[in-house]
């Protein structure tokens, strides 16, 4: 605004002017108000500094964000990458955040030389690598990093069209003023049947059992046997046992039994001999065959 006063002159005029210009009836809608004054007309003399407004028709989140832009936006395949094309782009784009924001255009200007050195590589004669034999492309690392970058970018997409409490609902709240009276159950013959099993079941987990000790002597059944055999030259094995379960002996005999078969075997005093095998095993003093020998 070009006024023939100076600023201090001009800023005492806007506040307490000295013809009050606003109508007594107001019969149209204000625009904006000054200093708590409605303004019915845009100013003719208005002044707006160059950088009071500015506009970002595209933001990115870093140098792979725009990268990755300029390649979709035309269609590129992201694995044959046109270099020239797209540093070029890229150089341009730079050139622009740089004139606004020098801090900025920090991090992008590393990105651009690494996009120069790619297509600096990609004039050098091909090499192939020592390994298969294929050849080295210079965009490979670019090409993955690309890649993963573009992943999480629609990883975090997916994440942030999820519903979120605060953006796309609120948690509803309500009080509910009630008075709870609790009802007692009623008992019916069913419940007081499975009552009464339960206290049955309780009960038997809970009873006693008396356990006598019955003395038995391996020894003593070990001159049993030497007797019965003394009067024999061979006995079948379950003819050994025949006697004690036809007098109605109790398994513990039994058992009792068979280790004092077992421990005359290991004296020496005893020997079990088999035919051939699936044959019947039989039973005999030791001594009696050493001495028929």
């Amino acid at each position: 605004m070009t006024t023939a006063q100076g600023p201090d002159n001009s800023l005492d005029a806007l506040v307490k002017p000295e013809i009050d210009t606003t109508p007594d009836v107001v019969d149209a809608v204000a625009l904006a108000r000054l200093y708590g004054e409605p303004l019915f007309s845009m100013p003719q003399d208005l002044y707006i500094p160059p950088d009071a407004l500015e506009v970002f028709l595209e933001t990115f989140q870093g140098p792979l964000d725009l990268l990755l832009y300029l390649i979709r936006k035309q269609n590129f395949n992201v694995l044959d990458i046109p270099m020239a094309e797209v540093t070029q782009q890229y150089l341009s784009y730079v050139e622009q955040i740089r004139i606004h924001n020098l801090e900025l255009a920090a991090e992008y200007l590393l990105m651009a030389a690494m996009l120069i050195e790619i297509k600096s590589r990609m004039l050098l004669p091909v090499k192939k690598s020592d390994g298969d034999g294929e050849v080295d492309d210079p965009r490979a690392e670019l090409v993955r990093r690309l890649l993963e970058y573009e992943q999480m970018k629609l990883a975090a997409q997916k994440l942030d069209a999820l519903p979120q409490l605060g953006r796309d609902f609120e948690r509803a709240q309500a009080f509910a003023d009630l008075q709870v009276e609790k009802i007692l159950p009623e008992v019916n013959v069913d419940d007081l049947r499975q009552a009464w099993i339960d206290i049955l079941k309780r009960a038997k987990l809970n009873a006693h059992h008396h356990i006598t000790r019955e003395q038995l002597s391996v020894r003593d059944h070990m001159t049993h046997i030497l007797r019965r055999l003394s009067n024999t030259r061979f006995m079948e094995f379950s003819e050994l046992f025949l006697e004690r379960i036809q007098e109605g002996a109790p398994v513990a005999v039994v058992v009792v039994h068979f280790l004092a078969m077992l421990e005359l075997s290991r004296e020496a005093l005893l020997e079990i001999t088999q035919a051939e095998p699936y044959a019947p095993i039989y039973v005999r003093l030791a001594y009696t065959s050493r001495g028929e020998n």
